[in-house]
């Protein structure tokens, strides 16, 4: 399976007021991890960080509330959510891990992308997403939606959703081809 590219798809008005915000911080080793995560406010660490997998494969996260779009410095991504760290008996390990980024709406297959970049920092992480967010673009409407309970139904005009991930694919600008 070749390895997919996420360019972001969120509202443009977003990624104009980030343009030139710095990137997230390039987590590249145990080190810099614990150094960031110190550095955060602590009710910042109670809650998950916004990451971003880059195409170098670097994990970059951020504080929650910023935009994964400026995580990545505006750039294509290779996973993009929200992530939640734990040091116990000086290991890191990974608490929780999504791919909810409604700017990027990356697919669920992104998943070994975010595993290379835990296991090439070295912290332990779940076999898988700890919750999985299907995006699609609906064809009728062509807005971005997310399913919800395994209903693929379109929350703005109830039309029916793919069964697979299509926010990349191109649009026909006739619905019914």
């Amino acid at each position: 399976m070749p390895i997919r590219h996420y360019s972001y798809v969120g509202p443009a008005d977003i990624k104009a007021m980030v343009a030139g915000s710095p990137a997230g911080t390039a987590l590249t080793g145990l080190d810099a991890l614990a150094r960031w995560h110190a550095a955060q406010p602590p009710d910042e660490r109670a809650e998950p960080f916004t990451y971003v997998v880059g195409l170098d494969g670097v994990l970059r996260v951020a504080p929650r509330r910023s935009e994964h779009v400026a995580c990545a410095g505006g750039a294509s991504v290779l996973a993009a959510g929200e992530i939640a760290f734990e040091c116990g008996d000086g290991q890191w390990s990974v608490t929780s891990v999504s791919n909810q980024s409604t700017g990027y709406c990356p697919d669920v297959t992104c998943w070994p992308a975010v595993a290379a970049a835990l296991d090439q920092l070295g912290v332990a992480h779940p076999a898988a997403f700890t919750t999985e967010v299907q995006f699609r673009r609906c064809l009728n409407c062509r807005e971005l939606t997310i399913v919800r309970d395994g209903d693929f139904v379109c929350v703005f005009c109830d039309a029916d959703l793919p069964a697979g991930w299509n926010i990349g694919a191109p649009i026909s600008p006739d619905p019914l081809v």
